[in-house]
């Protein structure tokens, strides 16, 4: 991506050594003379107007002395390949805000140095805006509130001008969840292989699904490195294990609210399960596989539902693919869901549990259940969501332990992940990378 348009403005911050010193060691304040201030107040936008006066006009993006401070640099650099991030470039208008900050690298007149301001300022709440409007493509969510939320422009600048560095707020793109700048950063290589972009790509794009530093709690699965992280005011507190889906029982991208625990639950057996596990054993070992197992044959799927007696089933035909009965696994030390299960509303089925087969937990790839996702430390992750320990494993079956209050979990998949200061790259396992195939697309391999 050609940056030649940018030459004459990055060119002028090449200033010797000293002087680089000395603008580093400013204050990022308002320029000396109240001129500066002056013209700020008399041409800041309708929109822009209560940011500016709650900080007493002073500039943002410029030095004690009306110099633009490096973060315009990177500003200019990432509207110019605003396109990585799915957003048109052309809308931003880069170069016009490029040659306002050029005129206003060498000292002018203040109305031409808060040109340079104020186009900064625009620029970044409109790209801001742009990013965040997103299509939930493929995710499945719950409610429009667990989307990124696009900020209005004033609260854009308001958290630029709160960051400890807004340097740093630039470099890291603070507006977006922190995956997302690396992964972007990695894309912008113009040396990167072809099947490496398209990878990247599809990555961002469900990146940018994700949720920006914000006050709350939320959990964070991904199924392509099998891993759950939980988050609080935009930093990870804690991470484990999980498994999730095999590639023909994929578990979805999803975003909802995880509402409340079940302790001691059934485990409803998936009528496939039923066909290949329980008729396959029953046939093989007799009616005791059940009762070994813990497992009950139910007449239907009503609340009250009664056991009926297995022996009047016609295993052979459920087998063969004749309509399964229901069949629950009691709760116990060997129930499939283990001591809880958290959910989170959702028409497929799916939910986070406990397991009591550990030893898959200890595989390098766990993507090996049938799309529900299996917890190292359901007790922890308990514990982190309750504010308490989970009620102990005995008495009733099925009991409802709703949390404090809501906590939002986002189930993505990265196959190209930030991890110790470099891009981990991983298996397309789910098969979700390519580009759909249509006119114009062609496989990357």
């Amino acid at each position: 991506m050609a940056l030649s348009w940018l030459a004459p403005a990055l060119a002028l911050w090449a200033v010797p050594a000293q002087a680089g010193a000395a603008r580093a060691q400013a204050p990022a304040e308002a320029p000396a003379h109240e001129a500066f201030r002056a013209e700020i107040a008399r041409r800041a936008p309708s929109e822009l107007r209560a940011f500016y006066a709650a900080r007493g006009h002073r500039p943002l993006w410029l030095d004690a002395n009306g110099a633009p401070l490096p973060a315009a640099q990177a500003l200019l650099r990432l509207l110019d390949t605003a396109d990585l991030d799915g957003v048109n470039r052309r809308k931003l208008k880069p170069e016009r805000v490029a040659k306002a900050v050029e005129r206003a690298v060498q000292p002018r007149a203040a109305k031409v140095a808060v040109s340079a301001e104020l186009a900064l300022s625009a620029a970044l709440a409109s790209y801001v805006g742009a990013i965040r409007r997103v299509e939930p493509d493929g995710l499945v969510i719950e409610s429009a509130a667990l989307l990124p939320p696009v900020p209005s422009e004033a609260a854009v600048l308001q958290a630029a001008a709160g960051a400890p560095s807004l340097d740093a707020h630039i470099a890291r793109m603070g507006w977006m969840h922190p995956l997302y700048a690396p992964i972007r950063q990695a894309l912008a290589d113009p040396a990167l292989p072809a099947a490496r972009r398209v990878q990247l790509r599809a990555n961002l794009a469900r990146a940018r699904l994700l949720p920006a530093p914000r006050k709350g709690r939320y959990v964070l699965v991904d199924t392509a490195s099998s891993r759950l992280w939980m988050y609080r005011d935009g930093q990870a507190t804690g991470v484990m294990r999980v498994v999730v889906g095999k590639p023909d029982m994929q578990t979805p991208m999803m975003a909802g609210f995880l509402r409340y625990a079940v302790v001691n639950p059934y485990w409803n057996v998936p009528e496939d399960l039923i066909r290949t596990r329980i008729a396959a054993n029953v046939l093989a070992q007799g009616a005791g596989y059940l009762v070994r197992g813990g497992y009950q044959v139910l007449g239907d799927w009503s609340d009250n539902a009664l056991p009926v007696n297995v022996t009047l089933v016609d295993w052979r035909a459920v087998a063969a693919g004749a309509p399964a009965p229901r069949v629950r696994q009691l709760p116990g030390r060997d129930n499939f869901m283990g001591r809880v299960k958290f959910m989170f509303p959702n028409d497929l089925g799916i939910y986070l549990h406990d397991t009591p087969d550990r030893h898959l937990l200890r595989l390098p790839d766990r993507q090996l259940s049938s799309g529900c996702v299996r917890l190292e430390d359901a007790g922890r992750l308990g514990r982190w969501l309750l504010g308490r320990p989970l009620p102990s494993r005995g008495g009733a079956p099925e009991r409802r332990v709703d949390l404090p209050e809501p906590v939002p979990i986002y189930i993505t998949y990265l196959t190209a992940m930030p991890e110790n200061g470099a891009i981990a790259f991983r298996d397309d396992t789910y098969g979700r990378d390519e580009p759909a195939p249509g006119p114009g697309a062609r496989s990357a391999r």
